[in-house]
């Protein structure tokens, strides 16, 4: 007969409605498709007010590995991974960490389904990714790196063109001066560096990972970073990349209209944790199939069911 305590255990285990409801569907598209399923989502959408009153926690960072190393702890990780992406992007360095880690776990064996929207290093995260699948509905963004929120390109192209005009003109000096008085000290440097690791993380994913053995590999991989990754071509680092566009980049891209109950599937997974982020204190949700999920919560942190 379990005790007092591990009956309240068993309660905190089951946790809300919207917890049952959620693994049950979980659950239900790993029977489908005979994968682990981690979701990873962020609730930036449902509670905008706390980013707009400077509240960062929403996107990809370090805390992320230890919801990762939580949710892959106890694995099959023969069955590979379809990784369920939501999310609006975060640190580059955090995405690059976190990519090395999945790759050491299941190496190149993972798909990015993305529901809704997978935003800049959420991108990154699905470029290293040798499937992505997505519907008419899914979005990908550019890739372009942002330091402190202003896009790295778009520095370079101002100082550039700041070149050229006092060039040309220079009576333009005290216009420009004021301009680029607003960047610190050796801030052009630290964006020309940001681009070009970027580039080079996002080329070798994609060289080891949807082109490996493909001997257009290189030059694939430069098309698709030239596509995302370039702040001229994309105009916005908001732009949303839909399904269509994405699959002129030569990606291994599959529809989820293609197969009726794979996207019923992830559709109801996808609808199950934006409902949970709506509803709950929660912010931010890695999970598996298993039910063990490491969620990020206003004021406090649920881990249930890891090691």
């Amino acid at each position: 007969m379990p005790n007092w305590k591990d009956l309240l255990d068993e309660v905190k285990a089951t946790g809300s409605p919207h917890d049952v409801v959620r693994r049950k569907y979980l659950q239900r598209l790993h029977r489908l498709t005979g994968r682990n399923v981690i979701v990873y989502y962020s609730g930036w959408l449902q509670k905008g007010e706390l980013e707009r009153q400077g509240f960062t926690g929403f996107g990809v960072d370090d805390s992320d590995k230890n919801g990762f190393m939580t949710a892959v702890h106890g694995l099959d990780r023969s069955k590979g991974l379809d990784l369920v992406l939501h999310t609006p992007g975060g640190e580059m360095a955090a995405t690059e960490s976190l990519v090395d880690y999945l790759r050491a776990m299941f190496g190149t064996d993972i798909r990015a389904i993305v529901p809704q929207l997978a935003m800049s290093a959420g991108t990154m995260i699905a470029l290293s990714c040798s499937e992505i699948v997505m519907g008419k509905h899914s979005s990908l963004g550019p890739i372009d790196p942002q330091i402190a929120g202003i896009p790295a390109h778009g520095v370079i192209e101002e100082f550039r063109r700041a070149r050229e005009e006092i060039k040309a003109d220079a009576s333009m000096i005290p216009l420009w001066q004021a301009v680029i008085a607003k960047y610190p000290a050796a801030f052009i440097g630290e964006c020309e560096k940001a681009i070009a690791l970027a580039d080079e993380m996002v080329r070798q994913w994609l060289i080891t990972g949807v082109f490996a053995n493909d001997p257009r590999a290189e030059r694939k991989a430069n098309k698709v970073i030239r596509e995302l990754g370039d702040h001229a071509l994309t105009k916005s680092h908001e732009r949303h990349i839909s399904m269509d566009r994405a699959s002129k980049l030569d990606l291994k891209l599959t529809a989820l209209e293609d197969d009726d109950r794979l996207q019923e599937a992830v559709l109801t997974v996808h609808h199950a944790c934006v409902q949970t982020l709506a509803a709950t204190p929660a912010f931010k949700i890695i999970e598996n199939h298993k039910g063990v999920a490491f969620i990020q919560q206003l004021g406090k942190l649920t881990v249930v069911g890891g090691a």
